[in-house]
């Protein structure tokens, strides 16, 4: 998703809300309302874009969390029928056709549906690019400063060493929740491993590139899925493990 959005970043112009009316379908209609909120944040914080965004990231965030509890239940129902998958993989590795006709029956009998899945995060992209396009396009969020850092600027032209902070903090929160979701896979997917240490080196690249509110916004959105992703698995795992076996 972050290749999309970087995409995404090198056609904006910066503008201020209201002349986003004047854009085209997407901006008028999806960004606006999204750059119109992350305004009025601000001006609860006299200003600061910083926490505006911070407080836009948990706000959508919540909102779509139903999405991400769907997603989880998916993934939780999946593995519990992952064994009887192996089993009808090597009963019939002789005959795919019939592999696929099984492993459909068995979705059929546990209520499983293989692309439950993916749909959440399919409908959360357009809200993620919708974030992520106000914060790149709103010109009032590059008049700001935050932490000591002017939020137009990218790190390199900050001229100042906490700077580079941002960036390793991005990757490191990126391994984190890369890590976390690998530690609950009970089978080992294919590259997983390659991108647990590509992907947080790829983040700690494009915040150096980025304005320095971009990166902001990859740490908030980070945080909060760290701090969810432990109260979904890591917490769970952990009374499971608490209790005594009879």
């Amino acid at each position: 998703m972050m290749t999309v959005l970087a995409g995404c970043s090198s056609t904006h112009q910066h503008m201020t809300t209201e002349d986003m009316l004047q854009g085209g379908f997407w901006q008028r209609n999806v960004v606006y309302w999204f750059s119109l909120v992350l305004d009025k944040f601000a001006d609860l914080f006299n200003g600061e874009y910083g926490l505006a965004i911070l407080l836009l990231t948990i706000v959508v965030r919540t909102l779509i969390l139903p999405l991400t509890l769907k997603q989880y239940r998916s993934s939780k129902a999946m593995q519990a029928i992952q064994p009887e998958i192996e089993k009808i993989r090597k009963k019939h590795k002789d005959n795919p056709q019939l592999v696929q006709q099984e492993t459909m029956k068995l979705f059929q009998q546990n209520g499983v549906n293989p692309m439950a899945g993916c749909l959440p995060m399919i409908v959360q992209m357009p809200v993620f690019i919708a974030l992520y396009n106000s914060i790149s396009t709103n010109s009032a969020i590059y008049g700001h400063k935050f932490l000591g850092l002017q939020l137009g600027l990218n790190v390199k032209d900050q001229g100042l060493w906490f700077a580079y902070l941002l960036p390793v903090i991005a990757a490191i929160t990126t391994f984190t929740q890369t890590k976390m979701m690998q530690s609950q896979q009970k089978t080992a997917m294919p590259g997983m491993q390659i991108m647990l240490l590509i992907f947080p080196v790829m983040i700690f690249v494009m915040a150096l590139q980025f304005p320095v509110a971009l990166p902001l916004y990859w740490i908030y959105s980070n945080v909060y899925t760290i701090v969810q992703n432990y109260f979904l698995y890591v917490r769970p795992s952990k009374r499971k493990e608490s209790v005594p076996a009879k």
